[in-house]
């Protein structure tokens, strides 16, 4: 199924759709599970989607996360350290979705999807009123068990494109993905930067030329202006590293603030709604 026809039932996509009447684009906020421990990030994900999050990715600690940059590395580390376990992800997920109206989608490297049982993981997940996965290191061509079980429990799948994609293989990513195509804007690990990569405007058009409704942008985004810059051009705005070092610094409270004023950048934006 492509994504271009996604079903109603899509949460993030809904959730997308909803910043656009709106008048702005989605403002997609990622926090690690279980940082800085279980009930923190619980309480961290509900302060986001208070101030201006349409949708959560909530981020399976990994031993080997090979694309993550150093604050979220040092994040995920800690939270394994304090005895996070993948299941305790299910807990996170429900208790967002019950405090809050955000799509909230789980972003993992796929073995411990596997290692739980693709089926299992989903059911799980769908259980939870979770939206989706994101799965930055499985590709469309090896994904034929999740693309089974996502269409049994209704769950979004979001593939990425990146720069270095061919036409094949958005087009490819874009037929496979349901909910939003995750379109990474610079190649190498994530990290807040001072300036966003002008390749992101480049690979979001691919992206919608293959049939994309809804392409959102990740990787590099820390201060309004990047929210604002993003936003003339993608559906979704992607914030990551930014959110995780507030929460390392200030708690809870000041990961809101962030969100709070990452919205703003949705302020100056012309033709938001078109």
């Amino acid at each position: 199924m492509s994504e271009s026809t996604a079903p109603a039932a899509s949460k993030s996509a809904a959730a997308i759709d909803r910043a656009k009447a709106a008048g702005r684009k989605a403002l997609i906020a990622y926090l690690p599970a279980g940082y800085p421990n279980k009930q923190a990030s619980i309480d961290a994900a509900i302060a986001v989607a208070r101030n201006g999050a349409d949708i959560i990715e909530i981020g399976i600690p990994y031993s080997d996360p090979v694309m993550d940059g150093s604050v979220i590395q040092a994040a995920t580390t800690e939270a394994l350290a304090n005895g996070f376990r993948v299941a305790d992800v299910f807990d996170i997920v429900a208790a967002v979705t019950a405090e809050t109206d955000a799509a909230v989608l789980v972003m993992t490297y796929w073995n411990p999807v596997d290692r739980m049982g693709v089926d299992e993981f989903s059911r799980r997940l769908a259980e939870t009123g979770g939206a989706g996965l994101i799965t930055p290191d499985l590709i469309p061509d090896e994904a034929a068990e999740w693309f089974a079980a996502s269409d049994k429990y209704g769950l979004d799948r979001v593939f990425l494109v990146a720069p270095s994609s061919t036409p094949e293989r958005v087009a490819m990513t874009v037929e496979a993905s349901r909910g939003f195509v995750y379109a990474v804007s610079i190649m190498g690990v994530t990290g807040a930067r001072t300036s966003v990569s002008s390749a992101a405007e480049a690979v979001v058009a691919a992206a919608h030329n293959a049939g994309a409704e809804r392409a959102c942008v990740g990787l590099g985004v820390s201060r309004p202006e990047h929210v604002r810059e993003i936003a003339a051009y993608a559906d979704g705005v992607i914030v990551g590293t930014a959110l995780v070092a507030a929460l390392r610094d200030g708690g809870v409270e000041a990961v809101g603030a962030l969100a709070k004023e990452l919205s703003t950048g949705f302020d100056a934006v012309d033709g938001a709604a078109q």
